[in-house]
């Protein structure tokens, strides 16, 4: 199953992706279903007003999580580019729901930054609250997964040894466009193609198979400091080909178009702008 949050024209929708129409299922958004107990199944049959798919404008796919959890350096090439060893244990960062933005919005280059960057990221949405979470749980805990753009202020970033402040600006974090269950892309540690275009250039491009710690390590690893609850995110981390990481550097600097894939997943497709432009 397929879902999303729409964007109409008052209001936004929890709808049930189908090939010829999105399916209203009777709630706000994304998270306040996975807040039902009853929501996927619910989700499943609901046959609430139809909408066409084409020209569809999607929200970010959860409003208002609790919280938005990053993992830096967790494919082996991306850590490769940026001289590391291999962690021990998985590198955690936080965004803050206030810098993400739906599939097609723009991003909004921040004034203060002259080193703007992408990451292609797999994203798992959770779908169930879980603390110090068994393997078992953290399985029974992913709704699914969706696709995420960590796009960074490398400049801000690297000023301390905490990344947070070049990973939260206001209205930057593309995620989206859908929810896909499990099921539908072979399980809770799937191996699904990802790829990032900016203007048509592939920079990024590899496979979930090669995360050091897999989405099932990362909810177990978290529960065990914090709960976890409904619509919260976990983004798992980028492969190598960042901008930072080129040799001379290469940032977006405004009016390029940043496509993001993920194999069975969708895409996103963000222009960047620069902000009070």
């Amino acid at each position: 199953m397929k879902l999303a949050t729409l964007r109409l024209q008052d209001r936004t929708a929890a709808v049930r992706v189908e090939d010829e129409a999105l399916v209203e299922v009777g709630r706000p958004d994304v998270g306040s279903l996975l807040a039902d107990p009853e929501g996927m199944s619910t989700a499943a049959t609901a046959d609430g007003p139809r909408h066409e798919p084409g020209g569809a404008r999607f929200a970010t796919l959860v409003t208002r999580p609790s919280k938005v959890v990053c993992v830096g350096l967790n494919y082996r090439t991306h850590i490769q580019e940026m001289g590391r060893d291999l962690p021990a244990y998985p590198t955690l960062f936080s965004k803050f729901a206030d810098a993400l933005i739906g599939a097609t919005d723009d991003i909004v280059k921040p004034a203060e930054t002259a080193e703007l960057d992408w990451e292609v990221e797999l994203a798992v949405v959770i779908g169930g609250r879980v603390r110090r979470a068994t393997t078992i749980e953290a399985e029974a805990a992913i709704a699914g997964f969706t696709i995420f753009n960590d796009i960074s202020c490398r400049d801000w970033q690297f000023r301390t040894s905490e990344w947070l402040q070049g990973k939260s600006w206001d209205s930057t974090t593309p995620v989206g466009p859908w929810l896909v269950t499990p099921d539908e892309v072979g399980g809770v540690r799937p191996a699904l193609a990802v790829r990032c275009d900016v203007d048509g250039t592939t920079m990024q491009k590899d496979n979930t198979g090669d995360l050091l710690f897999d989405p099932v390590a990362l909810v177990e690893y978290v529960s065990t400091m914090i709960r976890l609850n409904p619509g919260d995110i976990i983004a798992t981390g980028t492969p190598g080909g960042v901008g930072h990481a080129r040799r001379p550097p290469i940032y977006l600097t405004g009016g390029e178009t940043v496509v993001t894939e993920i194999e069975g997943l969708g895409r996103l497709e963000n222009r960047v702008v620069v902000e009070g432009r």
